[in-house]
């Protein structure tokens, strides 16, 4: 049996190296950013968290990660003593079991753990056995990890440079808390065909989880390129959304990923990217966070040449 990777944040590591439910392998980690830098690093089957106070469990909720780490993570939280709505709140954002800090002794930790990655396995081969994200109508994150492996492949053979993008909606689940599902997915709906519309045919926008969009361009000619395509979909995004009656603003954080120079496989490419928008907060009403310096220039796909 395959170790379980497993990050610890908040909480002494417990000691897990006689579990028959594992083998774990544990990293400590000092706060939720460092949680995000390894989460950039590496791929990790669990997190493990500790809240103990109001500001603490605020902290968690308002964390830019949370989504990308419930994506492919199973997140397990202890707590003093969980209350209802806290418990419903965090397994709304794909936390998969809530530990009471009185029953956390290290078997009862082994055995939440185990459970939540078993689940969370079942749930990603769930995920790859349904290719549409149902809530916008795009491709999903297994159809865009599929669609890039494959083409990750022919680049190996017939080298060309190539960037992914993902877009961190900030405001989406506010629109949901305040208008309900359905206007939020209305709203989700509005963005996918902005995003769409300033794209090239050969590129391909999907959708990752609640709050996150990928943008994969498929041919760039210059570094530059991606930075220029992500400043201009931020921008596109500005401009408010009518939905449910309202105008609504959201806040865009985005980070840029390129091959071959940041990584030559879809898994690599995507957490560097994802990584990107969860650390990078965004700047007023729309942000936008990349590896490369900024620059004052345009954005214009449009006048990037179509390859395919």
């Amino acid at each position: 049996m395959s170790p379980i990777q497993l990050l610890v944040e908040g909480a002494p590591a417990p000691d897990l190296a006689t579990s028959a439910l594992g083998p774990f392998v544990v990293q400590a980690c000092a706060g939720l950013d460092d949680v995000a830098r390894h989460m950039q690093q590496s791929r990790f089957d669990a997190l493990l968290l500790q809240v103990n106070t109001a500001p603490q469990m605020h902290a968690l909720l308002q964390w830019n990660a949370l989504s990308l780490a419930a994506l492919d993570m199973a997140l397990v939280v202890l707590m003093p003593e969980p209350g209802g709505n806290d418990v419903s709140r965090l397994l709304q954002l794909g936390v998969q079991e809530v530990v009471p800090l009185r029953e956390a002794g290290a078997a009862r930790i082994a055995l939440a753990l185990r459970q939540s990655v078993e689940r969370k396995r079942l749930e990603l081969a769930a995920r790859r056995a349904h290719a549409t994200d149902l809530r916008t109508g795009l491709p999903n994150h297994a159809q865009l990890m599929e669609h890039m492996t494959h083409l990750l492949a022919l680049r190996e053979r017939e080298p060309a440079p190539m960037a992914l993008l993902v877009l961190r909606i900030d405001g989406l689940v506010s629109a949901e808390a305040t208008w309900g599902a359905e206007s939020a997915n209305v709203l989700r709906r509005k963005i996918a065909v902005r995003l769409r519309s300033g794209l090239r045919a050969s590129d391909v926008v999907a959708a990752l989880g609640a709050d996150r969009f990928a943008v994969l361009l498929a041919w760039i000619d210059d570094v530059a390129d991606g930075d220029r395509v992500a400043a201009k979909l931020s921008e596109s995004l500005r401009r408010p959304l009518h939905v449910a009656g309202q105008d609504i603003v959201v806040a865009v954080g985005t980070g840029v990923a390129r091959y071959p120079g940041d990584g030559r496989d879809a898994e690599t490419l995507l957490r560097l990217a994802g990584s990107q928008a969860a650390l990078h907060n965004a700047q007023g009403r729309a942000g936008f966070s990349a590896r490369a310096a900024r620059g004052d220039g345009g954005a214009a796909n449009d006048e990037l040449p179509t390859r395919f």
